[in-house]
This record gives structure tokens, C-alpha cells and sequence, in this order.
């Protein structure tokens, strides 16, 4: 792991959608070379803060810093030319592109760097097989590694990953996060959202638990003791 503290903070982040309020004063830190997991049942605000992290959602400038550098009211297209990425919950593919055609989207807007096509489909060589495709003609999974790759394509140093295990296969999940895995031996930071507790704390170094809008719990992936995280998850 690097030694580089601090890639991505925030600072009494919280967000709204109209009135209604999704994040309280949330406190995170990543690392450069850290893999961390945020978990929480469905309503919790993990979604919500991706989004913001990404900017999709507005928030103060100081709020979301990256690289020491305040970031929270930066447009999406700006963070992600920083070098943030998300994998958005549902995947979000374009219907009526192919495989190929969406792969490249992801890199128009992006930064120089190793992800190129080729490396992408070196990762998930089903996509090459279905280049021509039109991308939801794709099961579940497939669809999810062309989210993933789409993602990619823009060279991120921080990988925002929503739910990319919902309604999937055991079998697919675990292929999915074998990658997920090699994608972080290559030097890429990343955040995985998830609502499964197992997964999540298996795939990363530390985690942050969200209930309602809030973090009630943050540790050590590894160790921790499971019925507190089992409380803070709930609520209980």
C-alpha cells in the first residue's frame, strides 16, 4: 500500500434530494491503494454517497476533498477527469450502443493511462466475444463487466463501485470481484458499496458502516468484531 495519505475525504458531508435529507455530517478517508468497503442495509445512504463523491450530487467544496483539493461542487464530467470513476447501482448501460460503443464512452472524458480497450477486454474476455452487441442484450453479469470496464476505460486512480453483486449469481459475483482484485494490485483505489457483509468485508482493508444517513460504525475490514457490526448495520 502507499504511503500517500488521504486521497479522497470528506468533511461533515451531507446531501439532500429536494428536502428530504440522505447524509449527515458523514467523516470518510480513503488512501491511495486502499480497497475500502461501505455496508449497510437498503435506505442507508451508501448509493447517495458515491453519488456525491462523484458529483452527482451537490455539496460545499470543502466537503469532498481529493488529492487535498476541495472537489464538492465539481460537476461529474470535471471529478472524473480528476480521475474518479463510479460503477453506478444498475449499471446504466446505453440500449442503443454496443458493447464496444459504450466502452469507449467511458474513456472520451478520461485520463491517459493503461486502461485501454484491448486491456479491458483482456480483463473480461466475454466483451471482446460480444464487442458488436448491443450491451443490454448481455445477461446480468456481462452487463455488470461492461459497466465495470466503461468505468475503466476513463483511467480512474478511485474506483466507485455501487452494488456491482445485486441480482446476481454466486458464481458471477465471485468472478466479479476476482477482478475486482486484480484491478487493485494494479494501483487503483477503491470504494465498494455493498449490502452484503460477508463480500464486502472479504474484499477490502477497512470499512464504514451507514444507517440512516449516518456512519455508525468504522473499523478494520479484518478482526472486527462481527456482532458490533451486525448492531451498526441494523441499527440495534
Amino acid at each position: 500500500m502507499s504511503t500517500v495519505e488521504n486521497l479522497l475525504k470528506t468533511k461533515a458531508l451531507s446531501a439532500c434530494y429536494g428536502d428530504f435529507q440522505a447524509l449527515f455530517d458523514i467523516e470518510f478517508e480513503i488512501r491511495e491503494g486502499e480497497t475500502v468497503a461501505v455496508i449497510g442495509s437498503n435506505g442507508a445512504g451508501k448509493s447517495t454517497f458515491l453519488r456525491a463523491l462523484a458529483g452527482a450530487l451537490d455539496s460545499a467544496p470543502a466537503m469532498v476533498s481529493y488529492q487535498g483539493n476541495p472537489i464538492g461542487h465539481l460537476p461529474a464530467h470535471q471529478v472524473l477527469r480528476l480521475g474518479i470513476a463510479l460503477v453506478p447501482e444498475g449499471r446504466k448501460l446505453f440500449p442503443s450502443l454496443s458493447v464496444e460503443e459504450n466502452l469507449r464512452i467511458g474513456g472520451d472524458f478520461g485520463r491517459a493511462g493503461p486502461w485501454t480497450l484491448n486491456r479491458v477486454y483482456e480483463l473480461f474476455p466475454v466483451l471482446a466475444e460480444r464487442r458488436a452487441q448491443a450491451a443490454t442484450a448481455l445477461s446480468g453479469g456481462q452487463q455488470q463487466m461492461c459497466a465495470i470496464g466503461r468505468a475503466l476505460m476513463s483511467n480512474p486512480r478511485l474506483l466507485l463501485c455501487d452494488e456491482i453483486s445485486m441480482g446476481l449469481a454466486p458464481v458471477i459475483i465471485r468472478e466479479l470481484y476476482e477482478r475486482l482484485d486484480t484491478i487493485a494490485a494494479e494501483g487503483t483505489t477503491l470504494v465498494i458499496v455493498e449490502q452484503d457483509i460477508d463480500r464486502a468485508l472479504a474484499a477490502a482493508d477497512r470499512f464504514y458502516c451507514f444507517q440512516k444517513g449516518r456512519v455508525s460504525l468504522a473499523g478494520t475490514a479484518r478482526g472486527f468484531d462481527r456482532q458490533a457490526i451486525t448492531a451498526a448495520y441494523f441499527g440495534i
